[in-house]
């Protein structure tokens, strides 16, 4: 039996690579937006684990401290050490802001963690260059993402940081990468007022009679010069104890909001970057109209171009669910390069990307599913248009 599909191939089979190649570059697209939206999923994971913690202890009733703003009082952890089935517990704040090294920014997320005792919750737990935070002002550990390198001189609001650690893959659920500084200096930078701005404000105090006698107006001046607040409380509870159990009379008693790893993974992912796995969604959907109305339009043409042929082969006795058969192979053999194609050019752009793109096999093969039944369901057209060939056409002009 001649193969239809095979013979065509072979015959414009410049035709048919390069519209391959053009599928697959579309392919290629529809699976690095998949792999966007692991990715993020991933840097979300990534950001708890980083974090060392099971408890997060936040401002009652917020969604703190990565989706929403988040202050406490930086003695509350004394306090919720002091609890049941409590080992660890120490302060962190989060800032995503710009930091800038010379004329350079870098869009980072600066936390402020506790220094000294090593494995507490928040610091960077793997360096790949450096070493630790060892004093308590002026130094930061920067993941690699950021281009930062060691004795890298950066700034930081007003203060200019050096960089003595680097790590890896310690990013927030954005992506961007983490800057790591003593907490002191993170929570002059994120609560601190500017100078002129403290200098307006006191001003403003000594005029108003409500703060006139000394000892109020210097209450008032000096909290102005304080900043005694962090966004969150991390918890390492002990081993073998129930998360829920032990979260449960910290906010009973301590008015405070506590998520277990659970809980908060489901805010990263099902609140922080739900809209923007919507939008990644929708374009997978639009990127899958488009291929199924590409191989549709490159099936029915090429069709087209062989009635003779079709006729021929009607005229000569062939069934219609073998000439069905032929078109199916040749829109399958057209997304199967389209497919080959998308899937190196999805592996060998996506580290260039600026976010991290999670390549992961199932999403491949699920891809892979989806290539063959488009390109099987594109077919149906050409098909039709291939069944209603009348055979005297093989005889007339």
């Amino acid at each position: 039996m001649i193969s239809l599909a095979g013979r065509d191939i072979l015959h414009a089979w410049g035709k048919f690579v390069f519209t391959g190649v053009g599928l697959g570059l579309l392919i290629g697209v529809t699976l690095t937006m998949a792999g966007v939206y692991r990715g993020m999923v991933d840097d979300a994971k990534v950001l708890l684990d980083n974090s060392g913690a099971d408890l997060w202890v936040v401002q009652q009733d917020t969604l703190g401290p990565y989706a929403e703003a988040s202050s406490l009082y930086d003695d509350t952890w004394r306090g919720i050490l002091s609890m049941a089935g409590v080992a660890r517990a120490a302060n962190v704040t989060y800032l995503t802001m710009q930091v800038r090294r010379g004329e350079r920014d870098v869009r980072a997320m600066v936390v402020g963690v506790v220094g000294g005792e090593p494995g507490l919750p928040g610091q960077p737990g793997f360096l790949v260059a450096g070493r630790h935070l060892s004093r308590s002002h002026y130094e930061a550990v920067a993941d690699l993402a950021s281009g930062f390198r060691l004795g890298d001189r950066i700034q930081i609001r007003r203060h200019h940081y050096t960089v003595v650690g680097l790590t890896r893959r310690m990013v927030s659920s954005g992506g961007d990468p983490m800057i790591f500084i003593p907490l002191k200096d993170a929570q002059a930078a994120q609560f601190l007022k500017d100078n002129d701005a403290i200098v307006r404000q006191r001003a403003r105090t000594a005029a108003n009679p409500a703060f006139s006698t000394p000892n109020v107006l210097d209450a008032v001046l000096a909290s102005q010069s304080s900043n005694p607040y962090v966004n969150a409380v991390l918890v390492q509870i002990e081993a073998g104890r129930d998360p829920e159990q032990v979260a449960e009379p910290i906010r009973r008693w301590k008015r405070l909001t506590v998520y277990t790893r659970a809980q908060m993974e489901e805010i990263l992912i099902g609140k922080l970057i739900a809209t923007s796995s919507k939008q990644i969604g929708m374009f997978l959907v639009i990127l899958a109209i488009v291929s199924a109305a590409i191989v549709a339009f490159i099936i029915y043409t090429l069709t087209l171009g062989k009635i003779r042929e079709i006729a021929v082969l009607k005229l000569i006795g062939t069934r219609n669910r073998t000439i069905a058969g032929m078109i199916m192979q040749q829109a399958v053999g057209l997304g199967l390069i389209g497919f080959v194609v998308g899937k190196i050019a999805a592996t060998f752009w996506a580290p260039f990307f600026p976010k991290y793109v999670l390549l992961e096999t199932g999403d491949a093969l699920r891809g892979f599913v989806a290539v063959v039944v488009i390109c099987i369901l594109a077919s149906v057209l050409a098909i039709r248009a291939a069944l209603k060939v009348d055979p005297a056409e093989a005889i007339g002009g």
